[in-house]
């Protein structure tokens, strides 16, 4: 870190899309810069093309060759590409794919090498991206694969509700023979840890939605409930973690009673990401929980519909950015407590 501010590392995602916008709209605040030192791994050029598209002025950054020329007080650019690269605003091309993808690499190869502290990945098109040395259904699973990281969590934080998924990126009619009690243990545990650890929240509240309608209405509607996920729950307490469920995820987030928890674990990816991006669409950060590193993202998608119109908002990746800079700061915090904790005494023994 420089100058005690966080280095943040920003991927440029889908140059066809909207990224280059909502970053340009976050960094053209110079309040960031009291904070945080931003790099972008992308291309000047790029930049130039959305800058003019969506018609904004006296805005730049400060091209560097690598992420330790970066210094406080100044957004900067590395270049990734050649200068041969095309933008077609709008489109999912496989070209496009492949700029996102060697952004990102760079990014995470220095993430890996801190010579950034935290990352921020603008969205990328899943499909275009796909690629020989990318095989994976998103930015969480490829950072899972590079840190050679057996679990993460996919949460979604926004103001008032944290959700996790267990099963993530896969197809729905593959979501039942796919959860396991040991596999949802395994989720609740990251879940408890990060709140812990990145959220400062000493004893966190969980609650484990079911799978089925009205959570199997006591088998009636299936028998997941009673045969994975309450013997799950009941582990998890046996553990110590503060783990109630399952419920019903209409009821629970229809009632409002999700605001009770500090986090929700839901069983597959739209049960859980439905509610909260109807809650916090705007406001709500995907985060990667579980990792060494930190890594956030905005929640939307590429919204190949409007770029180059000037109408993304970026209001959930400039949260991104701030939750990646807090998270950073509150893991050096609880380390550094944790270094200079008194040690227990018991019967005039050290433990």
């Amino acid at each position: 870190m420089t100058d005690n501010k966080v280095k943040v590392g920003i991927t440029q995602g889908d140059i066809n899309g909207i990224s280059y916008e909502i970053i340009i709209k976050t960094l053209k605040d110079n309040r960031l810069l009291d904070f945080c030192i931003p790099v972008l791994y992308g291309s000047p050029k790029v930049l130039a093309y959305h800058r003019k598209a969506i018609d904004v002025e006296n805005f730049s950054l400060i091209s560097i060759a690598e992420a330790h020329e970066a210094k406080p007080k100044k957004a900067c650019i590395i270049n990734c590409h050649d200068d041969n690269i095309r933008v077609e605003l709008g489109k999912a091309t496989t070209y496009a794919g492949e700029a996102a993808y060697q952004a990102m690499e760079i990014a995470v190869k220095d993430l890996i090498d801190r010579q950034i502290d935290v990352l921020v990945t603008a969205p990328i098109d899943k499909h275009t991206i796909q690629q020989k040395d990318f095989q994976f259904p998103g930015h969480t699973e490829y950072l899972q694969s590079r840190l050679e990281i057996k679990d993460t969590l996919m949460m979604m934080v926004g103001p008032d509700v944290r959700v996790g998924v267990v099963t993530g990126h896969i197809p729905l009619s593959e979501v039942a023979q796919t959860l396991s009690v040991d596999l949802i243990l395994r989720k609740l545990r990251i879940m408890n840890e990060s709140l812990k650890n990145d959220f400062n929240i000493q004893k966190p509240r969980l609650a484990v939605l079911g799978l089925n309608p009205h959570a199997g209405d006591h088998g009636l509607l299936g028998k997941e409930e009673t045969d994975i996920i309450e013997p799950a729950v009941k582990q998890a307490t046996d553990e110590g973690m503060i783990v109630i469920g399952p419920f019903a995820a209409d009821g629970l987030f229809g009632s409002g009673s999700f605001s009770k928890f500090d986090g929700i674990m839901a069983m597959y990816h739209d049960q859980g990401l439905a509610p909260f991006k109807a809650l916090s669409f705007d406001q709500g950060v995907n985060y990667t929980a579980g990792l060494p590193v930190v890594r956030t993202s905005p929640v939307h998608g590429t919204a190949y519909e409007i770029a180059g119109l000037g109408k993304a908002n970026p209001d959930s990746f400039r949260q991104a950015l701030y939750l990646a800079c807090d998270i950073y700061r509150t893991r050096k915090m609880n380390k550094e407590l944790k270094k200079n904790a008194m040690p227990v005494r018991n019967n005039g023994k050290e433990e």
